[in-house]
């Protein structure tokens, strides 16, 4: 009987302190400046490692040693992970920068010259390839209140009807 309380502590602790993978994008549609405003919360310690290992190159997010090079291997990999497709067509997205927000970092990315949604294609695979058990959470809003896609691995693209 003390075995079950033991084991079932070891396994509560376990459970606490096991790393989850998860990010957030949220896209606005812009009606004044027909655009999406796109912001992605992530992990940088888990971007870190997805950099490291794309880029086979040492990561450090609070540390750079060049900041110019860091961006541009953001850039390179945030549009690689990620396409929106609205109405049926695949938008320019831009990548704009990003800001460190203690254990996360925000990315900035925009799309411009993008008409009302009617339909909205979403793809992100950010950090799916280098953890198992990633998801990537989408809150689009177009008026106040967003619809909402979590996509993972093997269903990495998802799609929002207004």
């Amino acid at each position: 009987m003390q075995f079950n309380y033991i084991f079932m502590f070891f396994l509560g602790w376990k459970v606490l302190f096991h790393p989850f993978y998860i990010s957030l994008t949220e896209i606005r549609y812009n009606p004044t400046d027909q655009s999406l405003e796109i912001a992605q919360k992530i992990f940088w310690d888990d971007l870190e490692i997805a950099l490291g290992e794309k880029f086979n190159t040492k990561v450090d997010f609070l540390n750079p040693k060049n900041k110019a090079d860091l961006d541009k291997m953001v850039q390179a990999y945030l549009l690689e992970k990620s396409e929106i497709k609205v109405n049926g067509i695949k938008v320019e997205i831009s990548y704009l920068g990003y800001e460190i927000e203690e254990e996360a970092a925000w990315f900035y990315l925009e799309a411009k010259d993008i008409p009302v949604p009617k339909k909205v294609e979403i793809k992100n695979e950010v950090l799916i390839s280098n953890f198992e058990s990633q998801q990537n959470i989408i809150n689009f809003y177009l008026e106040k209140s967003p619809k909402s896609l979590i996509l993972y691995k093997d269903n990495e693209r998802g799609e929002l009807v207004f």
